[in-house]
């Protein structure tokens, strides 16, 4: 008996849509290409708040345009833009299971390997498109041949193909022949819909471009009469001068040569004619285009970036560094937002349509990979473990970026013991420093006495490793550390121990005697 899956707006799934193509471009109709003309040419003030106007009120298409040609006109905005979304993909995908139980480990794994395929990074950034547009939509093409059933490409669809509902203008819909209008639903589990909450609003009125559009248009303004400054004041100003009486012929090709002279830098005129070239009076007189359009640059950075410390003004490392603190909480912001989106459109789908609903899905989360300082990690190390601190190998090589080892790597070890192996990966404690027919023997009775001892003794220091460890996670560095073990274990109570070891003397008398007994 199948069952009936539902998406997160409770629609239900047809799964034989799965792995067809519903948002592909066409050469006529309303999803093609061809239909966009360009916007940015001959933009002016007026227009670009009728585009902008429409856009709020449901026909974005010259804004999407805008937005396209933006990134592909201004360096400065594909660059700050570009900086705001490479932040977040270079970022590792980290997948954390709901649970510690078996099923929900095995699904983390699962949703692991789903993020290592290929075209998962393409994807990611094509996402992330949504952050100049407003909204970015990507269509999964399903592969059902085999089990489970897999994602098997990603395809990034022009959003001009979409519009959003007319009644709140927050639902997108796909543009199609069916309904001219409205448009028709997006089908569920088939499309990837990142749109990032830059602002409150409606989603289309939160796209980057919208809030650089205007710096962009009066910036163009300036670079034009710049443009316009440097063809008429970036050569000297020629004078011919004639003696009276000259002929028309003459005076014409005096005229000529003059008007030619900037760009042939050369020029044949009768003899008796003169030029001059007049020093330029407007020295530096391109300065005012030349700091509005910087300011304006610097608007463009702080609204993007949210700083200009590292794309326009010059600074030291302290200075970059306290403005780069500033554009990383800016960075987290986004990647959360598109982890939520990869949780809701991706990881959950997958892991429905191949095991069923479930209570808890993996998490995605996009981390910035820890710097562990190797130095000082490996001087606590030193001091607490041989203190009692526990700690998983598995974790410290992970803060110092080293892998797990195969299980017959031959791996690095201090001189005189042996690293453990396939081979005696089980051996216990006491044969680490002996050679491998030693580790084979059976163990003596000092042996057993010394495992027995040991597992008494860890009720006595289990409560003291556990204070231990606490005081560690909450010390700010060594010497804090030192401080905290001193006022905790200051009056520590050895009696149980002492007992203890009171014991095991005792027994060690006892059990070398009995060897004797036995040997004589």
């Amino acid at each position: 008996m199948s069952v009936t899956l539902y998406d997160a707006w409770n629609r239900p799934i047809r799964k034989e849509m799965l792995d067809k193509e519903l948002a592909a471009p066409s050469m006529t109709g309303i999803r093609s290409i061809w239909n966009h003309s360009a916007v940015t040419s001959g933009l002016t003030p007026e227009r670009l708040a009728a585009l902008l106007r429409n856009a709020a009120e449901g026909d974005a298409d010259d804004y999407l345009t805008l937005a396209e040609e933006m990134e592909e006109r201004d360096p400065h905005y594909a660059s700050v833009l570009g900086t705001r979304k490479r932040a977040v993909a270079r970022l590792p995908i980290v997948v954390e299971a709901a649970s510690d139980d078996p099923d929900d480990v095995m699904l983390a794994d699962e949703t692991r390997l789903l993020f290592r395929r290929p075209g998962t990074k393409g994807m990611v950034e094509d996402c992330l498109d949504a952050l100049g547009k407003a909204y970015s939509v990507v269509e999964i093409l399903w592969d059902r041949s085999a089990t489970p059933w897999l994602p098997g490409r990603f395809t990034w669809r022009d959003p001009r193909f979409f519009q959003f509902d007319r009644a709140t203008l927050s639902t997108l819909r796909l543009k199609d022949e069916a309904d001219l209008m409205n448009g028709i639903p997006l089908e569920p589990y088939k499309f990837i819909v990142h749109t990032p909450r830059l602002k409150t609003g409606v989603p289309i009125r939160g796209g980057l471009a919208r809030l650089a559009a205007w710096t962009y248009v009066f910036k163009n303004f300036s670079i034009k009469d710049w443009m316009a400054f440097c063809e008429v004041f970036g050569m000297p100003l020629r004078v011919g001068k004639y003696r009276p009486g000259e002929t028309e012929d003459n005076i014409a090709i005096l005229r000529s040569a003059v008007a030619n002279l900037g760009s042939d830098a050369a020029a044949v005129i009768p003899e008796g004619m003169l030029i001059e070239f007049v020093k330029d009076s407007t020295a530096k007189g391109e300065s005012p285009f030349e700091r509005i359009a910087g300011w304006f640059d610097k608007q463009m950075s702080k609204a993007i970036l949210g700083q200009t410390m590292t794309t326009d003004d010059g600074s030291s490392r302290s200075q970059a560094q306290v403005h780069d603190d500033v554009r990383q909480d800016i960075r987290d912001a986004d990647a959360e937002q598109l982890a939520e989106t990869l949780e809701r459109d991706l990881v959950i789908p997958y892991i429905r349509l191949n095991h069923g609903p479930r209570k808890a899905y993996p998490r995605v989360v996009f981390r910035e990979p820890e710097q562990a300082d190797i130095p000082v990690l490996a001087e606590a190390l030193s001091k607490l473990v041989p203190l009692g601190l526990r700690v998983e190998a598995s974790e410290v090589r992970d803060k110092m970026g080293f892998s797990d080892p195969a299980p017959d790597a031959e791996c690095l070890a201090p001189q005189g013991i042996i690293p453990a192996t396939a081979t005696n990966r089980q051996a216990p404690r006491h044969a680490v420093g002996l050679n491998s027919e030693q580790s084979a023997a059976a163990p003596d009775s000092a042996d057993i006495v010394a495992a027995r001892l040991n597992q008494d003794a860890m009720t006595a220091t289990d409560p003291w490793f556990d204070r231990l460890r606490e005081l560690t996670m909450e010390a700010t560095d060594l010497t804090d550390l030192r401080g905290r073990i001193v006022e905790a274990f200051g009056d520590l109570d050895v009696a149980e121990l002492g007992n203890l070891i009171a014991q095991a003397c005792a027994l060690a008398d006892l059990s070398g005697r009995a060897e004797v007994k036995d040997g004589n």
